[in-house]
């Protein structure tokens, strides 16, 4: 917790720096949905509803896995860290959009902005590094079960989601700091309903064709090689599965890769 918060502390001394120096801009217009009109009402209480659906869903995952005690294994511990690390994923970017959607000012200041990035991207690129995580999980139970008390005991996975966390929060430090590192001199209207990184980006008075090709290798990195690592891992997982002699056998071992299955498809 300690290093996090030194992490965000640092964060935010950067950005006053920044702000001082290279940047004559105070603060944001986000868009959004300013030209729907009174449709906007209707929006509010769409994304009001879906976002009480993604809290209690979330919510109950992690209280399930709490209290049921056949639960307490180390692929529901990350799935309950997952369901965590989204819900804060989207409180980051849901209850500012639902006040802008009924507020006539729609503006957010600098600092808010690049601190709004910051959160939204650490925890979308831990919730990625989480997901090839539980498929090296699910790799280890089926296709190592004499070793998986050993390679997946509880102080290994402390440290493996400690890592997600950290890798997704150092990661999403670069590239905010790549963003917020371009002055911005007038240009203050965001064409988005939060602060991402290509319509902020698109308001630099100065050329950001190298931050933008860094950016977009960061990008690259956080998305392909968790999925390389998932799709490695199925692949040996199906090889383990289909020698296995029974139905009854491949049927279950099937079945416990279930629910991670599921999260990477939706996700």
């Amino acid at each position: 917790m300690s290093m996090y918060l030194n992490m965000f502390y640092f964060f935010l001394s950067s950005l006053q720096v920044l702000a001082e120096n290279f940047t004559m801009v105070t603060e944001f217009l986000l868009l959004g949905f300013s030209s729907l009109g009174e449709i906007q009402l209707t929006l509010f209480v769409v994304f009001l509803f879906l976002y009480l659906v993604i809290i209690s869903g979330n919510v109950t995952i992690i209280s399930v896995i709490h209290l049921d005690q056949s639960l307490h294994t180390p692929m529901y511990f990350f799935l309950g860290i997952l369901s965590t690390s989204e819900t804060f994923y989207t409180f980051v970017i849901l209850p500012k959009m639902l006040i802008n959607l009924l507020s006539v000012a729609r503006t957010i200041s600098f600092i808010c902005c690049a601190i709004q990035m910051f959160f939204f991207l650490g925890f979308a690129i831990t919730n990625c590094l989480l997901l090839g995580l539980m498929g090296y999980d699910r790799y280890a139970a089926i296709c190592r079960p004499l070793h998986y008390p050993i390679l997946m005991n509880w102080q290994v996975c402390g440290k493996l989601a400690a890592a997600c966390g950290i890798g997704g929060f150092l990661a999403s430090l670069t590239v905010v700091n790549l963003v917020f590192s371009l002055p911005f001199c007038s240009a203050n209207k965001v064409n988005h309903y939060f602060c991402d990184i290509s319509p902020v980006i698109r308001l630099a008075c100065t050329n950001t064709d190298v931050n933008e090709f860094v950016i977009f290798i960061c990008g690259v990195l956080v998305l392909v090689v968790p999925f390389f690592f998932i799709c490695v891992s199925y692949l040996c997982i199906l090889r383990t599965i289909l020698k296995i002699p029974s139905a009854e056998g491949r049927r279950k071992a099937f079945s416990t890769c279930a629910s991670h299955l599921t999260v990477v498809i939706v996700h």
